[in-house]
């Protein structure tokens, strides 16, 4: 943890699928990190009789990338498979039964069943592959949506929310060893916070696997230093008001906040339908914000999310082209002084009042548009001196 590379991996891993009245799109990066340990899940039409349900997850790995990869591949089966998943509603929906929805109580015992066994589990493959507990972990943010419910997974500090007519209706909370409760659970087991973190080290007080921090004799698995247990939240859906849902590790977060997120969403999703577009531009976007971790987002859209907009294109391509015009009167103003630098350049739109910017992502949002006509007017500049890392200080 805290490696980085001397030029960020720019290159994405994106996905996309509908079903179930939904569509999703998805996007990953290792960005500056050494090492990409995020992972994602994304499945529409669950087993054991779960057709009409999906599930999405985004599992944010440190100290290495074992646990978040294999979470994505066995969590889902874990949650339904268990008995407390298919104990309420009558077993209708899950046996096949009825049309009728297994209860929310026994879907959420089913889910931190599943997050318990899981954890469990990954501990009895690496006590027998390795002779002692794999030191990985990750965090887990999901969703599970069925018919009438959405259920919001969190377990860490990744995040996932929700937005319901035009704004952020709900919204997991972090798990940090600051938070009152987490803090009093970690001193119970023994330990302390220092600097924010666990025993001065791990930032997160609920995460899979991270076993150094769950051998504390005497306590159960939701009572050591580090918890596996996730919360989960039911809201019932609202199929006039549901827009989308945003599940994104801390990468994201970071240098975005809930509204602002919310807000360059819907201002995407009103220039384009291609989900895979959207969350590609997020990943940009905080990279050029300031993001140095790895970077993962699943967008979820609802029939009722935002539609593209005629005008909202319009105003789109006048925005890239004002900004190319500004470009290009930028380096000719320059002339005989020489060729300013990228950084330069951005200083100077930075310090400009410009119209139409997205909400949420602003100037950084522009960023490729602008390298694409700083480079095509100056093909021949030096590779030694082109700023790769100028925007990570926070262009905004």
């Amino acid at each position: 943890m805290g490696a980085f590379l001397d030029k960020p991996k720019m290159e994405k891993h994106n996905a996309h699928g509908d079903g179930n009245g939904l569509r999703f799109g998805l996007s990953s990066m290792q960005g500056w990190r050494v090492e990409m340990e995020d992972a994602h899940t994304a499945v529409i039409g669950l087993p054991n009789g779960l057709d009409p349900w999906s599930f999405f997850a985004v599992y944010d790995g440190h100290a290495g990338s074992q646990v978040a990869r294999y979470c994505c591949e066995h969590l889902l089966e874990h949650i339904t498979s268990n008995p407390d998943f298919r104990g309420g509603g009558g077993g209708g929906g899950v046996d096949g039964g009825t049309d009728e929805e297994p209860s929310v109580e026994s879907v959420k015992c089913g889910i931190r069943t599943g997050f318990l066994q899981i954890d469990d589990h990954m501990r009895q493959i690496s006590e027998k592959k390795h002779g002692g507990a794999d030191r990985s972990g990750s965090t887990a943010v999901g969703v599970m949506i069925s018919p009438r419910h959405v259920y919001f997974i969190n377990c860490g500090d990744s995040r996932g929310l929700l937005s319901r007519g035009g704004a952020v209706h709900f919204f997991t909370q972090d798990h940090k060893p600051s938070n009152p409760l987490e803090k009093e659970r970690i001193q119970n087991a023994g330990g302390s916070v220092m600097i924010q973190r666990v025993n001065g080290s791990l930032a997160v007080s609920r995460a899979l696997g991270d076993f150094d921090y769950k051998c504390v004799h005497g306590k159960g698995p939701t009572e050591q230093l580090v918890s596996p247990e996730p919360e989960v939240y039911a809201i019932e859906r609202s199929d006039t008001e549901d827009e989308f849902i945003v599940l994104a590790c801390d990468g994201i977060w970071d240098v975005m906040a809930n509204e602002e997120l919310c807000d360059f969403v819907r201002s995407r999703l009103e220039v384009t339908d291609d989900l895979e577009r959207v969350c590609n531009e997020i990943v940009d976007t905080c990279l050029y914000k300031g993001s140095r971790d790895n970077m993962s987002v699943v967008l979820v859209c609802f029939s009722g999310a935002p539609k593209v907009s005629p005008d909202a294109v319009k105003r789109e391509a006048e925005l890239d082209k004002y900004l190319e015009g500004r470009v290009e009167e930028i380096l000719k103003k320059h002339g005989d002084e020489g060729v300013p630098d990228l950084v330069h350049v951005m200083r100077m739109l930075a310090s400009e009042s410009i119209p139409n910017l997205p909400p949420g992502g602003e100037l950084a949002s522009k960023r490729s548009v602008i390298e694409a006509v700083y480079n095509k007017l100056n093909p021949y500049r030096s590779e030694d001196t082109d700023p790769d890392i100028f925007f990570f200080r926070g262009f905004s």
